[in-house]
């Protein structure tokens, strides 16, 4: 695997690579960064593509920009397009893969720059339709209530850094369906990683960023997706209830689920074989 840097969109993105042929970009989610797929990366080389993990803006080794507004979706739906552009010389890439930020990102990207990719898969990510309806049943505003305690200003990022990112730790440690999803190893790379300056409030800025966008904006971003669309969802997700899996026909008309039913949020480290699997077979169809 090799590292690389590009400014994309205005911002210096950090990402590493895996293979060679069409290019696969694959975006985390919180709190994670490139290493969040340690496990596709080899596997999507080995088929064939030359694998991209991004750090998104403001993880790890990208640059960090100040303020609210600069972790705005569109903004980071134009840095992955951007990067698209750039690695892939202007060609849309076989396929963009998004897991929990990651993939709202995806989502955004399938709407609003559908010619930077040609196939699009989202891992445990609502669409942002489906969670504007689901965030009003009480069920899915219990499981959401870390977002509303990320608008206040200081307090998340103490919280998160207590006891040496006590909370960080014990999420990767109980949550995950298999054990030792994640090695000890892994979690001190995770905290290093958001223990950077500036890093924390940076993650945290794209929940107060999403939050002010407002119902009604989120509702105007909607458009169709007409590309062809892979959902990998972990049904034992405690954050996301299966529920926002109804429907999606309405917006994505060439949609394929696949429900893992043993697996949680964290899919793709509790079952990586299989979504190996999945992302494959999909992207060469």
């Amino acid at each position: 695997m090799r590292d690389g840097e590009v400014i994309a969109n205005g911002v210096r993105l950090h990402y590493v690579t895996a293979g060679d042929g069409p290019l696969v970009l694959l975006l985390h989610g919180f709190p994670e960064f490139w290493y969040g797929w340690r496990h596709q990366l080899p596997a999507l080389a080995a088929a064939g593509y030359r694998a991209v993990a991004m750090d998104m803006r403001g993880y790890n080794q990208s640059e960090k920009p100040p303020g609210v507004r600069a972790y705005d979706i569109h903004q980071l739906a134009d840095d992955a397009a951007g990067l698209i552009h750039t690695l892939g010389a202007g060609q849309p890439a076989a396929g963009v893969v998004g897991h929990d930020w990651g993939g709202y990102i995806a989502w955004y990207l399938g709407m609003w720059r559908p010619e930077a990719l040609r196939r699009l898969v989202v891992l445990n990510a609502p669409h942002p339709a489906a969670f504007q309806r689901e965030i009003a049943h009480p069920a899915q505003l219990l499981r959401s209530w870390y977002q509303f305690f990320f608008q206040l200003p200081w307090l998340p990022e103490l919280s998160l850094r207590a006891g040496r990112y006590a909370i960080l730790r014990r999420t990767f440690r109980g949550e995950p369906a298999r054990p030792a999803a994640f090695t000890d190893e892994d979690i001190q790379r995770y905290v290093a990683a958001l223990d950077q300056p500036g890093a924390l409030t940076a993650t945290i800025n794209y929940y107060r960023a999403a939050m002010r966008r407002g119902p009604l904006q989120v509702r105007r971003d909607v458009r169709p997706i007409t590309l062809p669309t892979l959902l990998i969802w972990g049904m034992r997700d405690r954050y996301l209830r299966p529920t926002l899996l109804n429907g999606l026909e309405r917006w994505v008309p060439d949609l394929r689920i696949e429900r893992l039913p043993e697996a949680t949020h964290w899919v793709q480290h509790e079952q990586p074989e299989r979504v190996n699997d999945l992302l494959v077979e999909f992207l060469r169809a």
